[in-house]
């Protein structure tokens, strides 16, 4: 008797153990669009960020992330990703050939859906302003920036906004958005990336390259852009 009992015990464990595996499966293979599982092989915590390498479907590759509590041969989520080639790190002193920063990681592809739309909407300003800013005598509007976009491409120019997106310290660099109150084309936000600090409603001046058609994945894509703009001068309102 004691014997058929153990053999039931082992059995139950058994199927369940079965039904546990059938369900990761299933949820791995049935993921919101855009949603990725990894398994993490390493991991590596810095002051802001976790380094991470995982394996996708065979293939090895790293990520980096807001510092979470990660495990070893743990399977996370994640949605969004810029790919930076080539990125060194001077805190870990390493040179990285490719790395995904993403916006957040997950224990469960939910928790991942979740963030995904308020993620959009904090890198994003999809409405615009009441905002009347002088515009500077040797810079350039956002109307202009857009419609003479062609012809400045690659080219270093100043101008002059207000602050109405503001998300610091992602990928060694802030990123920041600003209005002056023109606008082409339905065109009226300036994405401007920068080492500088700013914040939130501040109007500043900024100096940078005019980048085109740059896509960050994810649906992070800009038709123009200020990269590597120095914030030459900036006043709270």
């Amino acid at each position: 008797m004691k014997r058929i009992w153990i053999f039931i015990v082992v059995m139950i464990l058994g199927l369940a153990a079965c039904k546990k595996n059938e369900e990761n499966k299933v949820s791995i293979n049935n993921l919101p669009a855009g949603t990725h599982a990894v398994k993490v092989l390493d991991f590596m915590d810095v002051a802001n960020y976790t380094y991470l390498q995982v394996s996708e479907n065979g293939n090895e590759y790293w990520i980096a992330a807001p510092q979470t509590k990660v495990e070893k041969g743990e399977t996370i989520y994640y949605s969004q990703g810029m790919e930076m080639k080539n990125f060194h790190s001077e805190t870990l002193n390493r040179t990285f050939q490719s790395i995904f920063f993403v916006q957040s990681i997950s224990s469960s592809p939910q928790a991942q859906t979740q963030t995904l739309s308020s993620a959009h909407q904090q890198v994003s300003s999809t409405q615009q302003d009441k905002i009347s800013i002088e515009p500077l005598k040797d810079g350039k509007t956002i109307a202009q920036v857009y419609s003479q976009k062609e012809a400045l491409s690659g080219k270093i120019i100043k101008i002059k906004g207000k602050v109405v997106k503001y998300n610091p310290n992602i990928m060694d660099r802030n990123w920041i958005h600003i209005q002056d109150g023109t606008k082409s084309g339905g065109n009226f936000d300036l994405l401007v990336t920068s080492k500088n600090e700013t914040a939130l409603g501040e109007i500043i001046v900024v100096e940078g390259r005019v980048a085109l058609n740059k896509d960050f994945g994810a649906g992070y894509s800009y038709s123009v852009m200020l990269e590597d703009a120095k914030i030459i001068s900036g006043k709270p309102i």
